[in-house]
This record gives C-alpha cells, structure tokens and sequence, in this order.
C-alpha cells in the first residue's frame, strides 16, 4: 500500500526545514533548493505542498509565530484564569519573560523572528503575519495589565493602552539587543530590567 503522508505535518516539516537553513545561514539562503535538500525531498516534492518561495515563507513565519504563541499562552492561561494559589506578580513576569532570548532556543527563536520580520519590509507577502503578531501582543499585554489593574496590583489611574506600548517597546528593545550582543545582555539582565519595570508599574501614581 502507498505511503500515507499526513499534509499538515509535511508542510510543518518543510517549514522547520526553511527554519534550520535560515538559523545557519540566514534567510536569504532559504531556496527551494536548499529548503528541500535540508527536508531530504525532492524540489518537486516541496512544489506539491507550497505554490510557491512565496508561499512556503508566509507559512513558516506563520508557523514561528505559531510556536511563540503556544508557548505563550500556556502561561497566559494560567495567569488569567487564577486557581487562587497563583502568585500573580510572579506569573506575569515568566510570561513575559518568554518573550525574551532568556536561552539558546529562545534566542535562536528571536533571531529568525527579527529576520522574518526585517524580511517584511521588502517582501509584502510577509506583512500581514508581521502586523498580527505585533497586534496579538499588544492586546495580551493590554489583557494582561487590565486584569492586574482590576485585582489592585495597579494603580486605578495607569493608562494600559499606553502602558502596553510602553512595554512592548521595552521588551522588543531587550530582544534585539540580547539577540546581537548576547554577551552584554545575559539572561540576568534581562530579568532584572523586565523586573525594574514591573515594580515601577505597581508603584506609579
């Protein structure tokens, strides 16, 4: 009997293999070629699945942000739907602290998210995926603020729609430099910034 290949786990598969490439050598090096030499099929094996380049690097940043996501919202269903045992000045900060290349898989993770990304700014296939993500975190930042608020761990008067930005620029600023400069900005430091930050949230007026 014929081989039955399931199709959403073949274009994961190949979209891991656009990610491995991009990870060694750097996005621009993901062809088809070399995508489907690193997958161990044939050229016209990864056509089957994906149209197109274009189409095969929609899906795989999809698929990054997808794996980001995951991630996240473990923890952020955690923190929002509290058992009353949840510490939640403690479950904010590790939700947060996904965000950041706090080891080598996250930092390898925040490498090809910059890369797609940077890629977005000439390539429009690529946007969409771009602005959704940044607007998910947005909204899971100003989810996560408002419930804070509402439990007294903010003040009344802290505007989270502001705050929120405040935020996602401060954590976007420490993943890209902890990602270039890892040695400068070790996982320590990265903590301890994010930590100066949310204790200065509790104490604003």
């Amino acid at each position: 009997m014929p081989k039955i290949v399931d199709p959403v786990a073949r274009r994961r598969a190949v979209a891991q293999a656009v990610l491995s490439v991009a990870a060694r050598h750097g996005l621009e090096h993901a062809s088809l070629r070399n995508v489907a030499e690193e997958a161990g099929l044939a050229i016209g094996s990864v056509r089957h699945y994906f149209a197109d380049h274009d189409e095969l690097m929609t899906f795989t940043m999809r698929e990054l942000s997808r794996r980001i996501g995951d991630r996240i919202r473990t923890h952020a269903e955690r923190l929002l739907a509290p058992d009353g045992r949840t510490d939640r000045r403690a479950g904010t900060e590790e939700l947060l602290a996904e965000l950041l290349p706090l080891d080598e898989p996250r930092r390898q993770e925040s490498a090809l998210w910059l890369a797609f990304t940077t890629a977005a700014l000439t390539r429009p296939e690529l946007r969409p995926c771009a602005a959704e993500m940044q607007a998910d975190l947005h909204a899971l930042l100003s989810r996560v603020l408002y419930e804070a608020q509402r439990a007294g761990g903010l003040p009344d008067s802290m505007d989270i729609e502001l705050e929120s930005t405040r935020l996602a620029a401060l954590l976007d600023g420490l993943t890209l430099q902890a990602t270039l400069l890892p040695d400068r900005y070790p996982p320590k430091l990265l903590r301890q910034v994010l930590r100066r930050h949310l204790d200065a949230l509790r104490s604003d007026s």
